[in-house]
C-alpha cells in the first residue's frame, strides 16, 4: 500500500465503523469528531462540507468518497475517517452507495496544501487492496494501521 495519510489524520479522527444510514449523519459524525480535535465548531464544519457538497457529488465511485472544505482557524489539513456498516447515497459517479468516507478540512487560504492532500486521499482509496482491507478491517485500530502504516510501523518499533 504505497500511501499514507498520518499527516492528514495524526491530528484527525478515525472512527469506529458506523451504522449512520445517510450522508447527512455521516458528515455530522465526522463534523463533531473533527470539531472535538481542532475546537472548531461542528456546525461550521458541516456546513462548509455541505456547501461544497452542493457545488458537485464528493462520492469518488467504488463506494468512497471524500467531503471536503475550506475552513477559517485552522493551521493545516486534516482529516476524518469513517467506515460505513452500509453505503449511503453520496451522488457518485459510478451511482454505487458510498461506505468508506474520507472528511477533509483545510485553511481558507491553503489551495496547493489542500488539492495536494486530496489527491493523497484519493491514490489510496483509489487502490483496491487498500478499500478492501477496510471493508474486512473489524475496529479503528485495524483501520489506522491500513491508512497510516508509517505511524504503525514507528509505534511497533
Amino acid at each position: 500500500m504505497a500511501t499514507d495519510l498520518t499527516s492528514l489524520l495524526a491530528e484527525g479522527v478515525i472512527l469506529e465503523p458506523s451504522s449512520a444510514d445517510s450522508r447527512k449523519q455521516a458528515l455530522t459524525l465526522l463534523s463533531q469528531a473533527l470539531a472535538a480535535r481542532t475546537k472548531l465548531d461542528a456546525r461550521d464544519i458541516f456546513d462548509a462540507v455541505m456547501e461544497r457538497e452542493r457545488l458537485g457529488s464528493t462520492g469518488v465511485g467504488e463506494g468512497v468518497a471524500i467531503p471536503h472544505a475550506r475552513i477559517d482557524r485552522l493551521p493545516h489539513p486534516i482529516g476524518g475517517f469513517v467506515r460505513l456498516e452500509s453505503g449511503v447515497d453520496f451522488d457518485a459517479v459510478d451511482e454505487r452507495p458510498c461506505d468508506l468516507v474520507f472528511m477533509l478540512i483545510a485553511p481558507v487560504g491553503s489551495g496547493a496544501d489542500h488539492l495536494r492532500a486530496l489527491a493523497q486521499v484519493s491514490r489510496t482509496l483509489r487502490q483496491p487492496s487498500v478499500r478492501e482491507a477496510l471493508r474486512k478491517a473489524k475496529d479503528k485500530s485495524d483501520i489506522r494501521k491500513i491508512l497510516c502504516p508509517e505511524a504503525a510501523k514507528a509505534s511497533a518499533a
